[in-house]
Formats: C-alpha cells, structure tokens, sequence
C-alpha cells in the first residue's frame, strides 16, 4: 500500500499540471498497488480544482466519487480521533511547518504500517517517509 497525497491527485487530475509527467512514472514504476489517502486529503484536492472554474470542479466532484467508489483505494474517514491525533502530531511539530492535513496523513501512514508516498512534499521525508514523486525523474 502506498499513500496519496493531495499533490498526486492534482497531477493525475488536473490537465497540464506540472507535477503529472512525475505521478504518472512513480505510479508506473509501482505497478499494481493499493492507494491509502484520507477524507482531509480530498478535501483540499477539491479545494484546488474547485479554484478552476466549473468543469475542473466538476471533474473534481466526480474524481472524489470514483476514488470512493473503488476498491484500488482506501480512504480514511476524517474522524475527531483522527483530527485528534493529528492535532496533537501538528503541536508536536512546532518547529515545521507542516499542515494539519500533512499531519493528520502522516498518523494515518503510520496507524496503516505505510512508509512511501505519492508526493513532492519534502515534509513527509523528514518524518522518514520515502516520497516517490521527484524531479529527478523528469525527462
């Protein structure tokens, strides 16, 4: 099992983004695996698309639907225990500058025994997680 994170999304979903050469080689080198994301992490994916007009937030809310509607990806359900446990990580790490949505993933990595993520965000390195989308593997 591998994490998703909101990046991931965006650069699969979003056409032309800059990030979807570096999801699809990552995703391709993975082959068959199961995704783990979390409701929190949906959540700012719609944020994102839904900032380009009506068809990007259309094919968001579809997205969404399809992620949740398939057994290829396990969603977290945002929970107070998982807000919680997020918020608690987050006051830990006052020093960083992660988000709570980063945080709340991060707890969600380690409660689900996963150590690689679909991301460009250095944050999750270095908490000792192996980030698998990287410029170096650009063409």
């Amino acid at each position: 099992m591998v994490f998703a994170d909101t990046v991931y999304w965006v650069a699969v979903s979003r056409p032309g983004d800059q990030w979807q050469q570096a999801a699809g080689e990552a995703k391709s080198r993975l082959g068959a695996v199961r995704l783990l994301t979390t409701d929190e992490v949906l959540t700012e994916f719609l944020t994102i698309l839904g900032q380009g007009g009506p068809h990007l937030r259309r094919q968001a809310v579809d997205m969404v639907k399809q992620i949740l509607n398939t057994t290829d990806v396990k969603v977290l359900p945002q929970t107070r225990d998982s807000f919680i446990r997020g918020l608690n990580f987050y006051g830990q790490r006052l020093d960083k500058q992660y988000s709570l949505t980063d945080c709340i993933s991060m707890c969600g990595m380690r409660a689900e025994s996963v150590s690689e993520i679909l991301t460009i965000d250095r944050h999750f390195e270095q908490e000792g997680f192996n980030i698998l989308m990287k410029r170096g593997t650009l063409g």
